[in-house]
């Protein structure tokens, strides 16, 4: 059984709705990316996965995205800063056709894909045998991280993980995004998801891959979807091997994935979050030994903005999760010196 404890988080008094705390970051921060190496990787099936590495020395850091989200993202720029002022390394799986380059398959990415996630791990473990890793994702990333804690449980040789703004069951979450302002989240990320679908589609073409593009555009049309219920029943469950949407968001939802895992492991998550309700949100009982939920009032859709000075923000998580990493590695290495001194 894990913990459920009050986060720290304070919001700042002047982005304390949950929906200044969601836009502020995307619509008003400016950071700027930090010094990068992308990397090309060959996939089993012959596709490719694009990896954005900062920093040369220290603990390694794996970083997954949202949805429709990236590299480029403010959330992920902030933590590579972050990571590297400490002295560490991260890299960022950008999913499927997010990076750089559209990807050369029809295959896309979804909430519950973890086997690119197990193929880089694997890869990385390869790579840095001796390098301590832990991993963070946030939204639809948190999702698949958490499933893939789950499913590979004592598998994984990991010192910590993190997960951030998670959407625990996908159903709620659906049905959160067509109510109220939520809708206008909601058609943006339709509207992007549309667009990277175009994007393959005219990419496929341009590479000579007629039968993936054609294994696409069968999905029909798409422009008059208004629900992640719809493109979800139409898309994900289209392209991949599930009967429907139901099928999809049941056997996806990491919710169902926390009891099994062996990782110390945060999650983050704001009560107030405007992609889903509290209903999302486990019981001890459903949580392993090692999951800490880590619940504030506030804090919105992975926003978490803090200071008191108006136009001064601060960015909670670029602490947070950095300290939390930090913390389990000085308790793994403890571990790990207490054993070799028998």
């Amino acid at each position: 059984m894990g913990n459920i404890v009050s986060s720290s988080f304070k919001p700042a008094w002047w982005l304390a709705n949950k929906h200044l705390q969601t836009l502020w970051p995307s619509l008003f921060r400016r950071i700027a990316l930090p010094p990068l190496r992308h990397e090309s990787v060959t996939t089993p099936d012959g596709d490719f996965l694009e990896l954005s590495w900062c920093g040369t020395k220290g603990p390694l850091v794996i970083i997954l995205h949202g949805l429709t989200g990236s590299y480029r993202s403010h959330y992920v720029r902030g933590l590579q800063w972050a990571l590297l002022k400490r002295d560490w390394r991260s890299v960022v799986l950008n999913f499927r056709g997010c990076g750089n380059i559209p990807n050369r398959s029809w295959r896309c990415y979804h909430s519950g894909e973890t086997e690119d996630l197990n193929f880089l791990y694997q890869r990385l473990k390869e790579r840095f045998p001796a390098i301590p890793m832990a991993a963070v994702g946030y939204s639809l990333g948190g999702n698949v991280l958490l499933k893939w804690l789950g499913e590979q449980s004592e598998n994984v040789q990991l010192f910590a993980a993190c997960a951030v703004s998670v959407p625990l069951e996908l159903a709620k979450c659906a049905d959160a995004m067509d109510k109220g302002v939520s809708r206008l989240y909601r058609d943006r990320l339709l509207k992007e998801l549309k667009e990277y679908l175009r994007r393959k589609i005219f990419h496929l073409e341009k590479l000579g891959n007629i039968h993936d593009a054609k294994r696409i555009e069968k999905l029909g049309d798409l422009g008059g979807i208004r629900s992640f219920w719809k493109y979800d029943d139409r898309v994900i469950a289209g392209l991949y091997p599930f009967r429907n949407v139901n099928d999809y968001y049941r056997r996806c939802s990491s919710r169902a994935y926390l009891s099994r895992i062996k990782v110390p492991t945060l999650l983050i998550h704001a009560r107030d979050d405007p992609f889903m309700t509290p209903e999302v949100l486990p019981g001890t009982e459903e949580l392993s030994e090692q999951v800490v939920l880590e619940i504030s009032e506030k804090g919105g859709h992975v926003g978490f903005v803090e200071n008191e000075f108006p136009l001064k923000p601060g960015y909670w998580l670029e602490r947070r999760i950095p300290d939390y990493l930090q913390k389990k590695l000085m308790v793994a290495k403890r571990r790990e010196d207490q054993s070799l001194s028998f």
